[in-house]
């Protein structure tokens, strides 16, 4: 990806979204973000944190599930000393979703204290959902509303796009009209983000991209891909690695040459099908 790239991803869809959520958040009490376990920097916007301010925060880490579980409790360690609440999740099967209702409460504890004490005990908190396009803020929105899908009623200072849904006496959702996107300064979050498949692939040739991913699996699971490709060593260049997947799947060309465009395909499928292990490629800074 060159710069000219970077500088078309969506810019006027950002600005409308960013004005939607600034516009909204001084009637919200909290936000909940819902990310990617295996790329939680990557599916994040960093604009999002001067946008919110100081409301509370819940980041939750979605498709928990195939990534490193000891790699998702350090980012929840992380999170939790910058004083943003996180709970391993997997959005499509509802898994850890359970636990979200009760963060937010134990988050907003004063809020709902202040409420009884001026007998405003039925007053709901409202949290506003956030996430990048793919990361899962629908699913996670059918799963934590279920059948209670009845819109709240229009709020002043709210646009009719917004839609409110109640998930229990104490609490709204707003699920937001627009989306934020990632920003691509760094030509890395575009190839996190092309290697779950929350882009597409055509923004990087896709040889180069299951390139680039061997080079991160060797560097963080090496073990894993010896077991799964029944490998013994590595070589230097990321194309021969390449070449050498392709040969122990037997993916070869006319002339004993190996298909690597077949083999990239194979390697980028098995790892969003979570069939190499779970896998994380972002660490929390030591």
């Amino acid at each position: 990806m060159d710069n000219t790239q970077n500088i078309q991803w969506f810019p006027g869809h950002m600005a409308k979204t960013k004005r939607q959520i600034e516009g909204t958040v001084k009637i919200i009490d909290a936000v909940v973000e819902i990310v990617d376990a295996r790329i939680p920097i990557s599916s994040r916007n960093p604009d999002l944190m001067g946008i919110i301010g100081n409301k509370p925060h819940i980041i939750l880490l979605n498709k928990a599930d195939m990534a490193d579980q000891s790699v998702t409790n350090a980012w929840i360690k992380h999170f939790n000393s910058i004083g943003i609440s996180a709970i391993p999740v997997d959005c499509k099967t509802g898994k850890g979703i359970n636990l979200f209702k009760d963060t937010v409460k134990t988050a907003l504890a004063d809020k709902l204290a202040s409420y009884r004490q001026k007998g405003m005990a039925g007053k709901p908190l409202r949290v506003m959902a956030v996430g990048i396009p793919n990361v899962g803020k629908s699913s996670f929105i059918n799963k934590i509303v279920g059948n209670n899908r009845a819109k709240v009623e229009n709020r002043p200072g709210v646009t009719r796009s917004n839609q409110w849904f109640t998930v229990d006496r104490e609490l709204e959702l707003l699920d937001t009209p627009g989306v934020l996107w990632p920003k691509f300064d760094d030509n890395t979050v575009g190839e996190h983000l092309a290697f779950t498949g929350a882009v597409t692939d055509r923004i990087l040739d896709t040889e180069l991209l299951a390139m680039r991913l061997l080079e991160l699996l060797i560097k963080f699971y090496p073990q894993m891909l010896m077991e799964r490709f029944k490998l013994t060593e590595f070589y230097d260049e990321p194309y021969d690695n390449l070449c050498l997947l392709a040969k122990k799947r037997g993916m070869m060309m006319r002339g004993a040459e190996p298909d690597t465009e077949r083999a990239a395909a194979k390697l980028l499928e098995e790892f969003r099908n979570c069939k190499l292990g779970r896998i994380t490629l972002e660490v929390p800074d030591a």
